[in-house]
């Protein structure tokens, strides 16, 4: 039984450590639009990408887009840049998702990234066209 029991402390520990990675960098987008697309079509593909991915998407001016992905009791909200050349999906806060000293519960950039690939997805496929 003392085996059983030094194996299931070991196990405590290790899975408290792993715990303590959830945290990783902000990620910072920086994207660069192509195919001679329009100011209003990398808008649309934004906003598309937002509704696809469950984000609450609301235009602040033009070529400026607030984000807003909430699961759960965890938040995030970001600010998009955009013309009809690039566009920036930039970090602005968070609440309970570990944010801290510029890193960040991995949640928020993997729903970053995965907004990122569908508004490409989104100005490949011609959105707003």
């Amino acid at each position: 039984m003392g085996k059983f029991l030094k194996w299931c402390v070991a196990l405590t520990v290790i899975v408290t450590l792993a715990g303590c990675a959830r945290t990783a960098p902000v990620v910072q987008v920086h994207s660069t639009v192509t195919a001679g697309h329009t100011e209003t079509q990398v808008r649309d593909a934004i906003l598309n990408a937002g509704q696809q991915r469950q984000w609450i998407m609301t235009q602040v001016s033009p070529g400026v887009i607030n984000g807003r992905q909430q699961a759960r009791d965890h938040v995030a909200e970001i600010r998009i840049n955009y013309t009809a050349t690039s566009y920036s999906i930039n970090y602005v806060s968070s609440l309970n998702l570990q944010s801290s000293g510029g890193k960040i519960h991995k949640s928020y950039n993997r729903w970053v990234l995965n907004l990122d690939k569908d508004i490409q997805l989104n100005l490949s496929a011609g959105a707003g066209l």
